[in-house]
C-alpha cells in the first residue's frame, strides 16, 4: 500500500486546513485510514482514524475541531482541521492499518504550521 498526502501549509491561529490522503496498491488489505502527527523530540500521536467498518476515532486533543471523512470510491481520506492552534504545528502523516504485516504504513508526511 502506498499513501499520497497533500494539503499541509502555513495558517494563522484559528484558521483551517484540509489534508487529503489517497491510498493505492493493495487496497483490499486496508482496515483503516487516518492521520498521525509528530513534533521533533516527541512521540508520534494519533490524530484521527476511520475504519472500513465505519468507526471513527480522534485523539483527545482534537476536541471537536477536526473531522475525518472517507471517500471509499476514491480510496481517499480527508482531515478537515478547524480552529487550529500553534500547538497543532507538526508533521502530519497519513496512516493505513492493514490486515497483514507490516500492519501499519505511513505516508511521507506533510507539514502543518500554525502561526500565533
Amino acid at each position: 500500500v502506498q499513501l499520497q498526502a497533500s494539503g499541509g501549509g502555513l495558517v494563522q491561529d484559528g484558521g483551517s486546513l484540509r489534508l487529503s490522503c489517497t491510498a493505492s496498491g493493495d487496497i483490499a488489505s486496508i482496515t483503516a485510514l487516518g492521520w498521525y502527527r509528530q513534533v521533533p523530540g516527541k512521540q508520534r500521536e494519533m490524530v484521527a482514524t476511520a475504519t472500513t467498518s465505519g468507526f471513527v476515532g480522534y485523539g483527545g486533543f482534537v476536541k471537536d475541531r477536526f473531522t475525518i471523512t472517507r471517500d471509499a470510491a476514491k480510496n481517499t481520506v480527508y482531515l478537515q482541521m478547524n480552529s487550529l492552534k500553534p500547538e497543532d504545528t507538526a508533521v502530519y502523516y497519513c496512516n493505513a492499518g492493514l490486515v497483514h504485516n507490516p500492519y501499519n504504513v505511513y505516508g511521507q508526511g506533510t507539514l502543518v504550521t500554525v502561526s500565533s
